[in-house]
């Protein structure tokens, strides 16, 4: 049987003013999953985010890692924070630290390690990101995607089972976000289970294999990208695009050729059309 790593169950959550940001909120991230959450702005991600790690207390229903249910105690959070890692939108809510070593070393010092060990850590973790020799650099002097990559590192240190990244590629060029997958990629081979939140439809094409789709605090679908892409109604609905790929397709298909709508890739589309040609 699939090893569960993190499971919310009816999970519902309410602002003290009356808001209800969630909403009988039931998913599943197994060991090694690739997990999309996408949906519109104010839908819930971040306040869904929140509870993953005790962050945030559910209003009802709850959150289980490993098959234990998330208590609100000190020791058990703790706990909690060393196996799911939460990496924010903004760097800014990360780094603090005045310098990047010290950023990095903030997870494992409370940990508790010793000192050869946190050593390790830092230098292993800034290697992953490829951000050796910046040690000793002020984080605030870094690109939007360097400080990312930081934050990253920070949350690689405390060697979770599960990290969860909050818009990974936001604000940042191509090669940012082609860098930032190349180390979620790299992560996930390592055996660590990835669940971001993005709009970036291209960028979630290219690296999730699962997708929940979160509307108005309640998870309206899930499935496989190619599922989930090409179901125009649903994406309409969510206020999500489709792949420029996927729309290649619909053209063809209401041009009367025959493709098969859920092909996502750039190597399967390519093939779609190539086989319509050949007809």
């Amino acid at each position: 049987m699939e090893h569960i790593h993190l499971e919310t169950k009816n999970l519902s959550f309410t602002y003290p003013d009356g808001t209800q940001a969630l909403r009988n909120v039931n998913l599943q991230i197994k060991k090694g999953d690739k997990i999309a959450i996408m949906g519109p702005n104010g839908a819930g991600k971040s306040t869904l985010f929140s509870h993953f790690n005790g962050l945030t207390e559910p209003t009802s229903g709850h959150v289980e890692i490993d098959g234990e249910k998330i208590v609100f105690e000190r020791d058990t959070l703790l706990e909690v924070r060393q196996k799911v890692g939460i990496v924010f939108q903004d760097p800014n809510d990360q780094l603090f630290a005045p310098t990047v070593k010290e950023d990095v070393a903030f997870g494992p010092m409370n940990l508790g390690l010793d000192y050869d060990e946190v050593e390790k850590r830092i230098d292993e973790a800034l290697e992953m990101v490829g951000m050796k020799g910046f040690e000793d650099k002020t984080p605030h002097h870094l690109s939007g995607g360097q400080q990312k990559r930081v934050a990253i590192a920070g949350i690689v240190a405390m060697r979770p089972d599960i990290m969860i990244l909050d818009e990974p590629t936001a604000g940042l060029d191509p090669e940012g976000v082609d860098k930032v997958l190349d180390i979620l990629n790299k992560l996930n081979a390592d055996g660590i289970s990835i669940v971001i939140s993005s709009h970036d439809i291209e960028m979630v094409n290219e690296f999730a294999d699962k997708i929940y789709v979160l509307y108005d605090g309640e998870i309206i679908a899930c499935g496989s990208k190619h599922e989930i892409f090409s179901d125009k109604e649903l994406l309409s609905k969510a206020h999500l695009k489709a792949p420029v790929t996927t729309e290649i397709l619909y053209k063809l298909k209401d041009y009367g050729l025959d493709v098969d709508c859920k092909k996502v890739g750039v190597d399967e589309v390519v093939e779609e059309i190539l086989k319509v040609k050949k007809v």
